[in-house]
């Protein structure tokens, strides 16, 4: 019975709630909307009744602080007390004892850079460590251009391209390197290596295919990291092993949704100094459709009749590779980095190049050098380049001679990559790794103390192993008898250092 009273109780106040809220104007439509939604949708009454009543319960609160009270106060000299007691943390390690003896072996540039510098021991030596093979830093035609483009545009254009940093000299310095390759269009980066680290991941997302050469540089590396797609690695160079890795991929995606896939390579290799075989690549990117993007950053200027690349070099249509990464700031002797293509590649950069976007624009300058080192190396027809195979060949002679040595890149590459024999290394019973790198470090040092600056390369990360070994670049700001006589010296040291260790 009392339940029976209860229930007639709250029906009978619900009815005099109704009565009443019926009088409010607009509850009307209000007590139909909920009537509705209820019938539809009781979920969605919950929870938006929920977020009403948290709603009330926000505006309603206290307001509170979060500044405490309780701290202890100081006076100004307990404050200046703690001020001068405080130590910063240095921003940078103190080097290790190992890395401080690398670091006071290292030989530094006083001046300006060339064929021949001034070290800060007061000692002039021939440069052959540089990548001024053009010998562009002497020029005085791109000096004074480099010196009027500074006093009308400043040192830099302070914004990214995208903002207010793109200037007339960016948009010829495009228009210069897109006709030099003979391809629609170019886009410009601010750094080199991070072109086609950004280059790789605005096209390529999770999901997408990418196969790599093993042997490809760091800067690919880290794109290839970003892009966060399917990496597939082939075996360096070998273009049986990369059909394989693409016939694979075939037959995996057989039955899944189509994705962008992608090949990466290099026309020149950094860590290894032998070209691609272009050719066969872009056979097998037709046959099995993927996109094609290629890294010359070793091989813009240096390869081909006129420089234009790998592309020229090996007669494939430039048009017919989706992109083509260089840099401006090797061999060019300015700075930044290039990505080629077709329209669409390059205005689709634009807005998802991550270092385009974000970073700020080429200074000024620099895009000057940029595209009046190209008109410059366009006038002379390949005759700076001839030059430069000449020294390189007359160089490599002389190392090719040597009984302990050997040169890892093709004779085009005017970057000389040298490492000690396999047979030598056996028969010396030198540890693989950090002893034959600090043999080549005694090289490189005894080579120094004979006037001749050369430097060894710094092993980075990577999928592949690579061997220690000396890089030499031979430029046309040295005489040919020069160039012959740095590669004896080199022969005749590294014969002597070797010779010194015990078997």
């Amino acid at each position: 019975m009392e339940l029976h009273d209860a229930f007639d109780f709250i029906k009978s106040s619900a009815v005099e709630f109704g009565t009443h809220l019926r009088r409010v104007p607009g509850s009307a439509i209000l007590l139909r909307y909920i009537k509705s939604n209820y019938q539809n949708d009781p979920v969605r009454s919950a929870v938006e009744l929920f977020l009403f009543l948290f709603a009330v319960r926000y505006l309603l609160a206290p307001k509170y602080s979060t500044r405490k009270e309780n701290y202890v106060k100081l006076r100004e000299d307990e404050i200046d007390e703690l001020v001068e007691e405080w130590q910063p943390e240095p921003l940078v390690a103190e080097p290790l004892e190992l890395e401080q003896v690398d670091l006071d072996r290292t030989p530094t540039i006083v001046g300006p850079t060339g064929p021949k510098v001034k070290l800060s021991n007061g000692k002039t030596v021939l440069n052959f460590g540089s990548y001024n093979i053009f010998n562009l830093a002497q020029n005085d035609y791109l000096k004074d251009r480099a010196v009027a483009t500074l006093r009308s545009y400043g040192v830099g254009p302070c914004g990214p391209p995208g903002f207010y940093g793109t200037q007339d000299l960016h948009i010829k310095t495009e228009a210069d390197v897109a006709n030099f390759l003979g391809v629609p269009a170019c886009i410009m980066y601010a750094q080199a290596f991070h072109t086609i680290s950004a280059v790789i991941p605005a096209f390529s997302k999770r999901g997408d295919i990418i196969v790599a050469d093993k042997a490809c540089n760091y800067a690919i590396q880290k794109g290839l990291q970003i892009s966060r797609s399917t990496i597939r690695w082939y075996e360096h160079n070998d273009m049986e092993d990369l059909e394989r890795v693409l016939l694979k991929i075939a037959k995996e995606q057989a039955r899944k949704p189509l994705t962008r896939r992608f090949i990466v390579t290099e026309g020149l290799f950094e860590t290894m100094g032998d070209m691609s075989d272009l050719p066969k690549i872009m056979a097998l990117k037709e046959k099995y459709k993927y996109r094609l993007i290629l890294d010359e950053t070793y091989s813009f200027l240096t390869l081909g009749r006129t420089g234009r690349g790998i592309t020229e070099h090996q007669n494939v249509d430039p048009n017919m590779v989706d992109m083509i990464v260089g840099s401006l700031s090797h061999y060019c002797g300015a700075g930044g980095g290039f990505c080629v293509g077709s329209q669409e590649i390059v205005e689709h950069q634009r807005i998802s190049g991550g270092a385009y976007v974000f970073s700020a624009a080429l200074p000024g300058i620099l895009a000057t050098t940029a595209s009046e080192t190209i008109g410059l190396l366009q006038a002379q027809g390949g005759e700076l380049l001839s030059q430069v195979r000449e020294l390189t060949k007359l160089f490599r002679q002389q190392i090719e001679k040597s009984e302990v040595l050997e040169i890892m890149s093709v004779p085009e590459n005017p970057l000389c990559l040298i490492k000690l024999k396999k047979d030598v290394v056996e028969e010396r019973g030198i540890e693989k790794g950090e002893g034959e790198d600090r043999l080549l470090q005694d090289i490189v040092e005894e080579v120094l103390s004979q006037g001749y600056l050369i430097t060894r390369v710094k092993a980075l990360p990577g999928i592949m192993a690579h061997q220690p070994r000396i890089k030499v670049v031979v430029s046309v700001g040295h005489t040919k008898k020069e160039g012959e006589k740095m590669g004896m010296t080199l022969r005749q040291v590294a014969a002597k250092v070797v010779a010194r260790m015990k078997k």
